[in-house]
């Protein structure tokens, strides 16, 4: 069978999308006739039907629903390949992390990095979705949590994070020894998710009133007089994991692995 092309892909996609031969044509620029002369041509090369179609509505098939799925992957690898191609030999390390990461050791190895490599060599990406930031080629590696699925990459231990709210100086949470996740939930201004901005923005949202939120520790020597943390209990600490995917050979990642390598073997011997 002769090797099918990207656009026939995005054809049929565009059909599967809208089940509309009309509709998808106007998506695609093109006039319906040549584009269902192409899905036609793309069932008699795959040997099977991808569309049921009446005068009245067009439906995929149950290979249609397959090959859906696999048309989609196939574009999505393709657009990762790229992005990854074209990052090579670039010079910043995207780092994905999710808003609201604190500084502590992170801090300390970003810096290192920096005096090492030269002032814009590191990018920071706010996401809350690190993994699937490296996955689809928009970082080159990522913080997570131990929890997120991790399948197909590489990790490293960074730092173990303790949870804490981030609460006005002046709230009433802010004279308490600790606070439980349903005494957060009582307060409007509590947001479950965090904001998808960085830990400054963060910062002055809860010290002007808008925000109390929960994050790991490591903020603590960020908050300025404005910002209390409290200790939450009933919430578990969480392992702090670099990211990167199994298959790379990227210098920075090396690089970095090897500061957070160094980091914690002095950590070791000062404990």
């Amino acid at each position: 069978m002769k090797r099918i092309e990207v656009r026939e892909l995005e054809y049929f996609l565009a059909v599967a999308d809208t089940l509309h031969f009309a509709r998808a044509a106007e998506r695609l620029g093109i006039a319906p006739p040549p584009l269902s002369r192409a899905i036609a041509q793309l069932e008699r090369r795959l040997g099977t039907t991808l569309f049921e179609r009446t005068s009245r509505r067009v439906e995929l098939t149950p290979a249609g629903r397959v090959f859906r799925t696999e048309a989609r992957n196939t574009l999505r690898s393709l657009d990762r390949a790229v992005r990854r191609t074209q990052q090579v030999g670039h010079d910043a390390l995207r780092i994905a992390t999710a808003p609201g990461t604190g500084s502590g050791l992170l801090r300390e190895i970003l810096r290192d990095y920096l005096a090492r490599f030269g002032r814009d060599t590191v990018e920071l990406v706010f996401t809350r979705d690190q993994a699937s930031a490296v996955r689809d080629g928009r970082a080159d590696v990522a913080l997570v949590c131990s929890a997120e699925d991790l399948t197909g990459m590489d990790v490293q231990d960074v730092t173990t994070e303790h949870p804490v709210a981030l609460v006005p100086i002046d709230h009433p949470f802010a004279a308490r020894r600790t606070l439980t996740p349903a005494c957060l939930l009582h307060d409007r201004t509590y947001a479950a998710e965090l904001p998808p901005v960085g830990l400054d923005a963060l910062i002055d949202l809860v010290a002007t009133g808008q925000l109390v939120a929960v994050v790991g520790d490591s903020v603590v020597d960020r908050l300025g007089r404005h910002v209390a943390a409290v200790p939450v209990t009933g919430l578990p600490p969480r392992n702090v994991l670099l990211a990167w995917p199994a298959d790379s050979h990227d210098p920075r990642v090396a690089n970095l692995l090897d500061l957070i390598g160094q980091f914690h073997d002095h950590n070791s011997a000062v404990g």
